[in-house]
């Protein structure tokens, strides 16, 4: 049982995870809604199946509760060469914290297919889940996931991704709402020429904590990956965390990688906490390194657009919209752009924007 004083857990508050890592067990379930393009099946298999088809294995306890306890598995399976424009659609809904739910997902997609996924999570709950995506060869995939849970919720995730032979995966973590929100997203290799591509956003209130954690496994040859991820904060204890880290094996020459994290500090009281680590078994690669910044509003954007006779909170609005915009396009869904933006605005609203 972790007590805090593990690197892995010495950011994140372990009283306020409300038990779930003691795994206790429950039958809980999320709300589920979904839409479903022609020809993406989705079914119920055990554990042992999901095992038995590829699922990757747990990096840490929550993951490993969640498989232990979850009792069965969903499973989606997208067929080799299947393209569409509308994406695959899991909208998951709690109505309380008061039963823990465990999840456990698999995405089986076939080679050379081309799909978006996209994952909310609302309401209230306490959850702890992981996901398996398994990307076929010569295959494009997009996944979105967005956690806009209310104030109250927790949620333990973890996104494991391997990518096959000159596949290319785009995974973007959104994070808004809930108590206490820590998500990984990992990454490892089939064989070479697959590249992944790992985004995040996230804007913290008065007494959030949020956290992700990524981890690159560059565990073969001429592989790309490229992170970058934006916070803001705002209110008293507000508090973020960004893990980045970035293994390149001795076998993974002609590899290359980089990997950004920054900050926005929009008021007294928060605190965000960034580390970049970056591991390098061997020197015959094309390129390497990270970034990591955090920082208050700019007093020179802050003049240059008030000597244009725009009022202060109008200024720190436009920044903080440009700050995140570039991300929020890359999304590649309209109506998500929209909402997203929309949200931005709803966030600034409760406190940078607040009259009085």
């Amino acid at each position: 049982m972790p007590n805090g004083r593990e690197e892995v857990w010495r950011f994140t508050p372990l009283t306020r995870l409300r038990g779930i890592l003691d795994g206790e067990s429950s039958d809980a379930h999320l709300d589920w809604d979904t839409s479903v393009p022609a020809g993406i099946t989705i079914s119920e298999i055990s554990s042992a199946q999901a095992r038995e088809l590829g699922e990757l294995p747990p990096n840490e306890r929550p993951a490993a509760l969640a498989i232990a306890n979850a009792g069965s598995a969903v499973l989606v399976e997208v067929p080799a060469e299947f393209s569409s424009e509308d994406p695959l659609v899991l909208r998951l809904s709690g109505d309380s914290v008061e039963k823990l739910v465990w999840g456990q997902l698999l995405f089986r997609v076939g080679a050379h297919a081309n799909v978006t996924i996209v994952i909310t999570h609302s309401g209230s709950a306490r959850y702890c889940a992981t996901t398996s995506f398994l990307v076929g060869d010569g295959a494009q995939v997009r996944i979105l996931t967005l956690q806009d849970w209310n104030d109250d919720a927790v949620h333990l995730g973890r996104d494991a991704i391997r990518v096959g032979r000159a596949a290319s995966v785009r995974h973007t973590a959104i994070s808004f709402g809930g108590d206490l929100v820590r998500m990984h997203a990992n990454v490892c290799y089939d064989g070479p020429g697959g590249e992944a591509e790992l985004y995040g956003l996230y804007f913290a209130d008065e007494g959030q904590h949020l956290e992700h954690r990524l981890f690159a496994d560059h565990n073969a040859p001429r592989t790309r990956s490229n992170v970058e991820y934006k916070g803001a904060l705002q209110g008293d204890g507000a508090h973020t965390v960004w893990i980045g880290n970035v293994l390149i094996r001795k076998v993974a020459e002609g590899i290359d990688t980089y990997e950004s994290n920054r900050n926005l500090v929009l008021t007294d009281g928060c605190r965000a906490d960034s580390v970049p680590n970056l591991e390098i078994e061997t020197g015959e690669i094309e390129g390497a390194g990270h970034a990591s910044a955090t920082a208050r509003f700019d007093d020179e954007q802050l003049f240059y657009l008030t000597s244009r006779g725009i009022s202060e909170k109008e200024a720190q609005r436009l920044v903080v919209h440009g700050f995140f915009n570039d991300l929020i396009r890359k999304v590649g869904i309209p109506s998500i752009e929209e909402k997203l933006l929309e949200t931005v605005e709803a966030e600034l609203a409760k406190n940078v924007l607040k009259d009085g």
